[in-house]
């Protein structure tokens, strides 16, 4: 089996140290087994998608010393693809309208202590004819689904066997009323498109594969090998995130850093002052 493995990130900011080390681990799976790395951008959210961006992540790249097979595959290009699934999936009776704003989602919420709310069904049983001509994102009734499929699980090559449990996540969204389709059911479509054999993403993703393995078993695709690995953090244990204003790869060859000598440095667990590896 050739191996086939991807970096899919999305043009909504720059890339930074951890997205490096993740496209890495990502590209060298591939390369050590002889077989093929892709690149997959994730542009469905037109809103927050910018070309400047696109064109960054592809400098990055380069900047590393990494190269993929073929051209990168554009998710805005895979609008008919992914609502070929939601027909498939509302065809099977798996999906209902929902109507609920971000506010009446936050206030209908609540969870144990420790535990990660979902949504409570608001909609699942709505006379949809109260409501015609309103935005609406598409759920997928959880229970429905897992009883249609039975048990699932997948193979993580760092974790080893994990079994499946979708329905702590609840009725998840699979099209938001402002995009075409979420994350979980585009990434599950375009890894079947692409053949990707394994799937190599951060530790932060394997709770998302509870969801995903359900999809691909509901939309008769295959479960790749996950490899879901360890986040970079800076010194004080804080994980690398745009939203904690991590440096920029831009900013680093800005300041005259080799591309190329700091990939070979997360490869050999080493990183500039101030930031740490994982351990796996």
């Amino acid at each position: 089996m050739t191996i086939t493995t991807r970096f899919a990130p999305s043009p909504t900011g720059a890339l930074h140290l951890g997205h490096a080390f993740s496209a890495i681990q990502s590209h060298d799976r591939a390369r050590d087994a002889g077989g093929r790395f892709l690149l997959r951008i994730e542009d469905i959210d037109g809103t927050r998608s910018r070309p400047e961006h696109v064109q960054g992540i592809v400098d990055d790249l380069r900047w590393l010393g990494l190269a993929w097979h073929g051209d990168p595959l554009f998710q805005s290009t895979r609008l008919d693809a992914y609502q070929a699934a939601l027909d498939s999936l509302q065809g099977q009776g798996l999906l209902y309208r929902c109507f609920c704003t971000r506010a009446e989602i936050a206030q209908s919420l609540s969870a144990p202590h420790g535990a990660a709310p979902v949504y409570p069904g608001t909609c699942r049983r709505l006379n949809l004819g109260e409501r015609d001509g309103t935005p609406f994102a598409w759920r997928i009734d959880m229970a429905k689904a897992v009883a249609l499929v039975g048990p699932l699980g997948w193979q993580d090559e760092i974790a080893g066997p994990q079994r499946a449990d979708p329905s702590r996540h609840g009725d998840v969204v699979l099209a938001r009323k402002d995009a075409p389709a979420s994350y979980h059911l585009a990434v599950v479509v375009d890894d079947a498109f692409q053949q990707v054999s394994h799937v190599v993403r951060g530790a932060d993703l394997s709770e998302a594969t509870h969801v995903h393995v359900l999809l691909q078993r509901l939309l008769g695709l295959p479960t790749p090998v996950y490899r879901h690995h360890a986040l970079l953090t800076d010194a004080d244990g804080t994980r690398l995130a745009k939203r904690n204003g991590a440096p920029t790869l831009g900013s680093l060859r800005d300041r005259g850093m080799d591309g190329k000598m700091l990939a070979d440095d997360l490869r050999a667990g080493r990183l500039p002052i101030g930031f740490a590896l994982p351990n796996a």
